[in-house]
């Protein structure tokens, strides 16, 4: 052979080596991005997921602290329907001792009284307390339950609680009975 076609044979051989190079290059980058696309998808999957867990246990400790506060407020309130069902159990007995201290027999205003006094401290360890609530007292529509208004018997009275009518009790913080009151004119 020729030098020239050493040359060439040579020349051809390092272009189909460089093409071969380049094509394996290519193989190599195409691979790449392949295994980077797969890569990324995953770790754009892992990403969801872990996005998914992190809501879903925040909505969980959300769920536990909701009830909890629930339960909570149903252990304060528990005997509630109770106490309220006992509230015109103390009305009759407030009506009861005014009428036997008005009569001569003090055995039987007593008797009465102490066991009013037994039922409303048993009632106080339960959680209720009642509202004071007296005559000049400003009237408060978000505590106070107005049954009728009449006219002042001065202007200082104007707005403020003339009679109580019926006592108002709270639960815990809730009020359970608001106070029934006369408003001045």
């Amino acid at each position: 052979m020729s030098d020239k076609e050493n040359t060439l044979d040579d020349e051809f051989l390092e272009d189909a080596l460089l093409d071969s190079e380049d094509q394996e290059q290519k193989l190599e980058n195409e691979n790449e991005e392949e295994e980077k696309s797969v890569e990324e998808t995953l770790n754009d999957e892992l990403a969801k997921e872990k996005d998914k867990f992190l809501r879903l246990f925040a909505e969980f400790e959300n769920y536990k602290r909701r009830t909890s506060k629930e339960r909570m407020e149903l252990f304060k309130t528990a005997g509630q329907e109770v106490i309220v069902s006992l509230l015109p159990v103390l009305d009759d007995f407030d009506r009861a001792i005014k009428e036997l201290a008005k009569s001569d027999d003090k055995e039987a205003f007593k008797g009465v009284e102490l066991i009013n006094v037994k039922l409303r401290e048993t009632l106080k360890n339960k959680g209720l307390e009642m509202l004071d609530v007296n005559a000049g007292d400003v009237f408060d529509a978000d505590i106070h339950e107005a049954i009728t208004q009449i006219p002042a018997p001065d202007k200082k009275m104007k707005g403020k609680v003339i009679d109580v009518i019926e006592k108002g009790f709270k639960l815990g913080d809730r009020i359970i009975r608001h106070p029934k009151v006369v408003v001045g004119n």
